[in-house]
């Protein structure tokens, strides 16, 4: 009797520790799981909110930050705009040019846009003033810069910007600041500025149906790849579509990366919960001897007490999964809604720790993790074969 309670006091603890290890395993996985997607889907809009989801442009040579001419009318645009799967079209020209004030000069892309483009992206990344109104019936001088050129230069709301466009012959422009964002991408924020389409048109020597290039912006980013051969349909042979992988394929190919860390986190979280649980078992085969040897004695198979042991696991590995949930999914919800972690924006690009938790990922990390743990048990209930029931009996 005295050695019977001493097995249980060590067991105990011992399946504790492995439903705590499970918990504290799987609720790492969930975070880390929502912080990777939560990081990729924030770093992908940024990279979207400056050149939508795909570009239409001139098909030509010409690899310089001038857009190159194109005839568009509103029959073309809206022929896009009804395809399955866009949700906005909007039209845009760039030209670079270089900015000064005082002594202090910076290279820039002048990125023309009209009254029909979507400003909401940059709403949510307004630090000071307002974002520019255009309208088609007048040409505006108001632009919008970024914090880092802000900083550089020492610009303000209100204040004016001399801009100096490189052609033949050479051309220079004053423009109003009304706005100043900041996305947290330097190298995207100190190339753009924006201003009135009607600006390049006038600098080019363009007609008012006359554009760089449209931008098109879908629904479901996953849905990329078969949108754009639909949108090039609609186009003419001098045109070309780029999708956002296409343009910038060293970010997505790094973002792409990411999921390596993901995939190596939750393989070695479940590797570390099934020792745990093999552990843990092994103490219960253990402490049951004398109950395996008189189950054998009765006439029990050595399958169906290896059954027990499967079950007996299988419901300490759905607590320490439960347990797991809770911790997981509670401090992915206070970060999401408080952003109470946060980060260096200059190295991370984003402000704080951003999350993305869908139920379809943990349901498939739920169940992937109780199915694997589940399967790494048969070995340690392999010990039960071994227990012949004359011997076991002895330790009752």
């Amino acid at each position: 009797m005295r050695s019977g309670m001493d097995t249980l006091r060590v067991s105990r603890p011992v399946v504790r520790l492995a439903i705590s290890g499970i918990a504290l395993g799987f609720s790492a996985m969930i975070i880390s799981v929502a912080i990777v997607k939560g990081f990729k889907q924030e770093i992908r809009e940024k990279v979207i909110g400056f050149s939508a989801h795909v570009q239409i442009s001139k098909f030509d040579a010409n690899q310089s930050f001038e857009s190159s001419p194109i005839e568009f009318n509103t029959a073309n645009l809206s022929s896009i705009a009804k395809l399955e799967g866009v949700r906005h079209v909007q039209a845009f020209a760039t030209k670079a040019g270089i900015v000064r004030k005082g002594s202090e000069i910076e290279g820039v892309i002048a990125k023309g846009v009209d009254s029909g483009y979507d400003w909401s992206f940059f709403r949510k990344s307004l630090r000071a003033g307002a974002i520019p109104v255009y309208a088609n019936s007048s040409r505006s001088s108001d632009i919008l810069i970024s914090t880092v050129l802000a900083r550089k230069l020492n610009l303000n709301v209100s204040d004016s910007l001399v801009t100096y466009f490189v052609q033949q012959p050479p051309r220079a422009r004053k423009f109003k600041i009304v706005g100043i964002y900041e996305t947290g991408l330097e190298e995207f924020d100190e190339k753009f500025v924006f201003c009135d389409l009607a600006q390049i048109r006038k600098l080019n020597d363009w007609n008012d149906s006359t554009i760089g290039g449209l931008e098109v912006q879908l629904s479901d980013f996953d849905a990329l790849d078969e949108a754009a051969p639909r949108i090039y349909a609609t186009t003419g042979s001098d045109l070309d579509v780029r999708t956002i992988r296409e343009m910038y394929p060293q970010i997505f190919d790094w973002l792409g990366l990411q999921d390596i860390n993901a995939v190596v986190i939750i393989i070695l979280m479940i590797i570390v919960a099934g020792i745990n649980m093999i552990a843990a078992l092994l103490v219960l085969i253990l402490e049951r001897v004398g109950t395996i040897g008189t189950l054998k004695a009765i006439g029990a198979s050595d399958a169906s007490v290896r059954n027990i042991f499967l079950r007996i696991a299988a419901l300490l590995i759905s607590r320490g999964l439960f347990w797991g949930n809770v911790v997981g999914i509670g401090i992915c919800l206070l970060q999401h809604y408080f952003h109470w972690i946060r980060l260096d924006q200059d190295s991370y690009y984003i402000a704080y720790v951003p999350i993305r938790l869908l139920p379809l990922d943990l349901l498939w990390m739920n169940l992937g993790t109780l199915l694997v743990c589940t399967m790494m048990m048969l070995v340690p209930t392999l010990l039960v074969t071994r227990i012949r029931p004359v011997r076991a009996l002895r330790f009752r």
